[in-house]
Formats: structure tokens, C-alpha cells, sequence
């Protein structure tokens, strides 16, 4: 047998000493890592935060038509007064989710959940199969929002959590009843925060996005967070995309929810204006040093804001003695009021700082009207789009509230106005911040060949305003 030299017997020794003590060994790994199975948070969330979550059921009866002409105007003139009776009660159903947040039974929703005629019926389905009748506490059509209550007691709850606190990538687990299937759980991640929905009935700055699935049937179920805690209200889905869902910050429903038990309505301070991203083109239209601020694309009519001498252009920097560095934090500034707070705005003006001081009003209600479209002679066609003077025939089928400006009744394809996002039926009243009061002033204005153009677009009776580099 071959001899070791003593100094290697040592470093032997020293080595096997070492291994004893651990010294080499990998750094333990987590329990969850150790075993995927038994290590994953989210069966333990949805057994406890499940029977807080409920379905809901609305039947209403309502008239329809029979007739195969609902909205032909030639059989309303040629039937008269008759037209009307072609119709019978039918039922109108409606089905969606929500969570219990007391114990006493106030349940958290979406409004246009429970939202129908004054002869809706409300009926909610806990985890155990029981049924219970429901009635309306409050609803705020805004926000997409609304309490109802059961008459129970002792009924399992899911905690409330800190949507501010929400990290873009974090897990979210979504829990509902899409399509009727009772309890379906969806695990994804926060996609995105402060997300911008633009619909008919919504007009939302601030959701939190999601790829956790969500369906019709899901709206007004909870959004979790790995604590088991609500961080969102599953709202909105967009049906042409897979992946991308959206829910209402449960920070901005605690506030809503409150005032809705308190005080049956939304006792939130309400500006009244509507606002967009301030843009590089709209900057250089305007006159006005880009920078951080949120554009006044409208102003509604005896709100506080008009009342306070805010107009349509403005540029807001300042509120509160704090930076506005986009329209969002207008939008969160204000729900941080209560109606009847006075607020220190600072607002650009045709490049001109000026001081503001508003006094806020209660959130009204608030109610969006439809639009058709026919075309109308007295044309002109310029960034692909053909427009027509605005006529009174144009302003009755296209339900424009303004004499003004011109009316968009015909977008080509692959065009500028296309890009801009302009539809058949768009009143526009300015561009680059010039009234724009007939076709004439529309090709006078466009002739320049501008390198930038910003047009204030009416509608369905709210302007906003769209940009583009020419």
C-alpha cells in the first residue's frame, strides 16, 4: 500500500472536516421549491377566499318587439301609434360575480351587473348552494361599481388589500362564475398598471391588467394577490384578445364602497373635465413647451371646472402644490377629495401659467347616448377622410349637440384619419386650435399643409382631442 505524504494526510483531514461541517453543502432551498406541489400558494388561497365569492342572477321583464322591422321608420309612419303594440314582455336575464366584505352580508360588484329597469330582481348564490334575495345599497356607473346586500349574518369575507402597493409581474389569482361555471379559478400575473379603458359605458383611467383569464360571468369577482387579499374587481374584458383582462384598483372600491354604504351614492369630489396625454404634437400646435401636464379635452357644462374658468386646451400642471405629470394623477388627485373640498390648480394657457382654485361637487350620474349615420352633401376630402358641412339633417342622425365645425362621413382605408381614429359621424371642431366653422374653414386651415395637426373631435357628446405628424 502506497504512503500519503503527511501534508497531504492533511489536507485530507482538513477537507473531510470541512464536508462534516457543511461548509460545501448548497444552500437550503425553500419549502416551496423543494416540493412544487405542496409549496404552491394558490390552492390554499381559493379554499379560503372561495366562499366569500358568489354568483349572481338579475331577471327583469322587459318589452321587445315582434315586429322583423324594429327600427325601419317606414313602418313606424305607415302602423302609426299601432307600431308600438308589435311588442310583449319577455324576460332579461343576466348573470356575473361578486364578493362577500361583511360579515352582515354587503356584497362588492360590478354595476353592470345588477344594473336594468326599477323592476330588476336581484338573486345571489353562495358557495353552499344557498340562494338569497338581494337589494341595491348604492351604484356608481363611473367607476363600474356597486354594493348590494343579502339579509344574512356570520358569512366568510375576503380581506382587503393596498392595490398602490400592486408590482407589475406579481401573481394574480382571478375567481368567478364565467359562463355559469360556479367557482372557476385563473392564475396569471398583474400585466400592467393605470391602464386607460375607453367603451360606449366606460370611460376608466387607472385599471390593473391581467392574463389571468377572465370571461363573461367573471365581472365583479375579486382579483388576489399571493396574500389572498383583493387587489382589483374583474371589470372589463376585451373579447378579440386572449390574455388581456382588466379590474378596478380595490383601493379606488374602498372609497366608492364606503360612500355607497354611507351615503347611498358617491360623495367623491368631481372636477368635470375629461383629459388626455399631453403629446408632442399637441405641444407644438399649441404653442406650448412639452413637458408634463394633462390636456382638458373637455369641459362639462356647470361643472366645477366650468364654473371655475377651465376650458377646453388647458394644459394642468399643477394640483395641490404637486407635479402633474400625466392626466392620471389629475384622476387620482381628485378622488382623494371629498365633495366640497376647494383644490389649487395650475393650468397652461396658450403657454401662459395661471392659478385656479376649484371647489369640488358630488360625482353625478351619468348617461351616454347613441349615434347613426348618413351621409350629407357640401364636401371635402383631405387626410383621407371625406367631411360635410354641419347640417341640421347631419345633427339629427348623428345626434350632435353643436352647430359647428364639420362632420367625418366617410374614412378611407390606411389613411390618416384612419390612424387619428376617426369614425363616420365624428364632428370635428377645431384643428391646431383654430374653430373650425364650415368646409371652407376646414380647407383653409389644411391648405398650409401643417406638419403636425391636432383636431378636438365631439362624440357622442364628449370632444376629446387626436394628434398626428404630418
Amino acid at each position: 500500500m502506497k504512503k500519503i505524504p503527511g501534508q497531504k494526510l492533511l489536507v485530507v483531514f482538513l477537507l473531510s472536516m470541512l464536508l462534516a461541517a457543511g461548509v460545501f453543502m448548497s444552500p437550503p432551498l425553500s419549502s416551496a421549491a423543494q416540493d412544487a406541489f405542496t409549496g404552491n400558494p394558490v390552492a390554499r388561497i381559493v379554499r379560503l377566499s372561495s366562499p366569500a365569492v358568489v354568483n349572481i342572477d338579475t331577471e327583469a321583464m322587459v318589452q321587445r318587439s315582434v315586429s322583423p322591422f324594429p327600427n325601419d321608420p317606414f313602418f313606424r309612419e305607415l302602423f302609426g301609434d299601432r307600431f308600438d303594440s308589435f311588442s310583449r314582455e319577455v324576460p332579461m336575464r343576466g348573470k356575473g360575480s361578486g364578493f362577500i366584505v361583511t360579515g352582515d352580508g354587503y356584497i362588492l360588484t360590478n354595476n353592470h351587473v345588477i344594473d336594468g329597469p326599477a323592476n330588476i330582481r336581484i338573486e345571489v348564490t353562495l358557495s353552499d348552494g344557498s340562494t338569497h334575495p338581494a337589494r341595491v345599497i348604492g351604484r356608481d356607473p363611473t367607476f363600474d361599481l356597486a354594493v348590494i346586500k343579502i339579509d344574512a349574518e356570520g358569512l366568510p369575507t375576503i380581506p382587503l388589500g393596498d392595490s398602490d402597493k400592486v408590482e407589475v409581474g406579481e401573481w394574480a389569482i382571478a375567481i368567478g362564475n364565467p359562463f355559469g361555471f360556479e367557482s372557476s379559478v385563473t392564475v396569471g400575473v398583474i400585466s400592467a398598471k393605470n391602464r386607460s379603458v375607453r367603451a360606449r359605458d366606460l370611460n376608466f383611467d387607472g385599471f390593473l391588467q391581467t392574463d389571468a383569464a377572465i370571461n363573461p360571468g367573471n365581472s365583479g369577482g375579486p382579483l388576489l394577490n399571493l396574500d389572498g387579499e383583493v387587489v382589483g374587481i374583474n371589470t372589463a374584458i376585451i373579447p378579440y384578445a386572449q390574455g388581456i383582462g382588466f379590474a378596478v384598483p380595490v383601493n379606488m372600491a374602498k372609497q366608492i364602497m364606503e360612500d355607497l354604504v354611507k351615503f347611498g351614492k358617491v360623495n367623491r369630489g368631481w372636477l368635470g373635465v375629461y383629459l388626455q396625454p399631453l403629446t408632442k404634437e399637441f405641444a407644438t400646435a399649441y404653442g406650448i413647451k412639452a413637458g408634463e401636464g394633462a390636456v382638458v379635452s373637455d369641459v362639462v357644462n356647470e361643472s366645477p371646472a366650468d364654473r371655475a374658468g377651465i376650458i377646453r386646451g388647458d394644459v394642468i400642471t399643477e394640483m395641490d402644490g404637486r407635479k402633474i405629470k400625466d392626466h392620471r394623477d389629475v384622476v387620482v388627485g381628485i378622488r382623494q377629495h371629498l365633495s366640497g373640498d376647494k383644490v389649487d390648480i395650475v393650468i397652461l394657457r396658450k403657454g401662459a401659467p395661471k392659478k385656479i382654485k376649484v371647489t369640488l361637487a358630488p360625482v353625478p350620474s351619468t348617461d351616454v347616448s347613441g349615434a347613426s349615420a348618413v351621409p350629407e352633401p357640401q364636401r371635402s376630402s383631405r387626410l383621407g377622410i371625406t367631411v360635410s358641412g354641419n347640417t341640421p339633417e347631419l345633427r339629427k342622425e348623428f345626434d350632435i349637440s353643436v352647430d359647428s365645425g364639420v362632420v367625418v362621413t366617410d374614412v378611407q382605408p390606411e389613411s390618416t384619419g384612419q390612424r387619428l381614429g376617426l369614425r363616420k359621424g365624428d364632428a370635428v371642431l377645431e384643428i391646431n386650435g383654430q374653430t373650425v366653422t364650415g368646409v371652407g374653414k376646414w380647407e383653409e386651415i389644411l391648405s398650409k399643409d401643417p406638419q403636425t395637426v391636432v383636431l378636438l373631435i365631439l362624440r357622442e357628446g364628449r370632444t376629446f382631442f387626436v394628434s398626428a405628424n404630418l
